[in-house]
């Protein structure tokens, strides 16, 4: 499962039928991978939710998204797993059929609604507009494989800054 979060000062989401918005707080491009489970979805929510992204007094990176009070945007986006390396359309075979896809999106969801986040979400498989406005900037990229999977290591600075 992959995220793309972006800590915003406010952020939105629009369909044909439904407008959604946030004011301070992270909008999370989620994408769900083949091979994907209930684990990854619980990881991701669990870092999404802890990630030290908003600065303290000394602007410092020092308080979580729970830290703040602010709300969570996520919006489905399998294109997260689009190859573009060979030739000049994305493959996207290694994303999740849209049945399993779903099924773990809304998991996420409520996963990180059980942490206490308020969330607003996208459409899922709808075409939508969505509205960033990133504060900082600050982008994260998060894979949940990449913390689960044997010989990935978790870079750490070794002076406890980042833990």
């Amino acid at each position: 499962m992959r995220a793309l979060i972006q800590r915003v000062k406010r952020g939105g989401v629009k369909t044909a039928g439904a407008h959604e918005t946030i004011g301070r707080g992270l909008v999370v491009l989620l994408a769900v991978g083949e091979g994907d489970a209930e684990a990854d979805a619980e990881l991701l929510a669990e870092k999404t939710a802890n990630l030290r992204v908003f600065s303290n007094s000394s602007g410092k990176f020092d308080h979580s998204l729970l830290d703040v009070g602010g709300e969570a945007l996520v919006v489905s986006q399998f294109t997260l797993y689009g190859d573009a390396s060979k030739g000049r359309r994305p493959d996207f075979t290694a994303a999740a059929r849209p049945p399993e896809a779903r099924r773990l999106y809304e998991y996420f969801i409520k996963t990180l609604r059980g942490k206490g986040v308020a969330v607003k979400t996208g459409v899922f498989a709808a075409d939508m507009e969505v509205e960033i406005i990133n504060d900082g900037p600050v982008t994260l990229w998060l894979d949940s494989k990449a913390n689960r999977e044997p010989g990935v290591e978790n870079r750490k600075s070794g002076t406890g800054e980042n833990s």
